[in-house]
């Protein structure tokens, strides 16, 4: 137990070494001729044009968390489903119990999703709702000014 133990630490601190040690002798044997055009950011290969400071949509943050969650469960039922008809084939009951498990998994996403859509929180452009009597181009509640 001990010697696999030692190999992971010793790769570890290899790692750590080689990380730093590149670093450190960038920083010494590189040469040091700053410039304004070296100090830009540099992404895609464009100029940037305007501030980087400005708020997304938080649509964008919504689609993405529900992305997010529907690529969690793929990475979680992944293996499962990779293992599942050795379950089946050796018996004990695991098969069936992965199979519930997974069916639950799922409905409990879908579930979630159908309630998201529901409340609209997948609509790209948002409905104003409206009071009655009241202008549809003004979020209910809202007096006229």
């Amino acid at each position: 137990m001990g010697f696999e133990f030692g190999a992971v630490a010793a790769f570890a601190v290899m790692a750590v070494a080689f990380g730093f040690g590149g670093i450190t002798l960038g920083q010494i044997a590189g040469p040091k001729l700053p410039n304004p055009a070296k100090s830009t950011i540099y992404e895609c290969g464009e100029l940037p044009i305007g501030s980087a400071w400005f708020n997304f949509n938080p649509r964008f943050y919504l689609i993405a968390l529900v992305f997010v969650i529907f690529e969690v469960e793929i990475a979680l039922t992944f293996p499962v489903v990779v293992v599942y008809k050795d379950w089946v084939a050796h018996g004990m009951g695991l098969g069936l119990v992965a199979l519930g498990e997974l069916l639950l998994f799922t409905a409990i996403l879908v579930l979630g999703l159908a309630w998201v859509w529901v409340h609209g929180d997948l609509e790209w452009v948002k409905r104003l709702a409206t009071v009655e009597g009241a202008p549809a181009d003004r979020p209910a509640g809202k007096k006229a000014a």
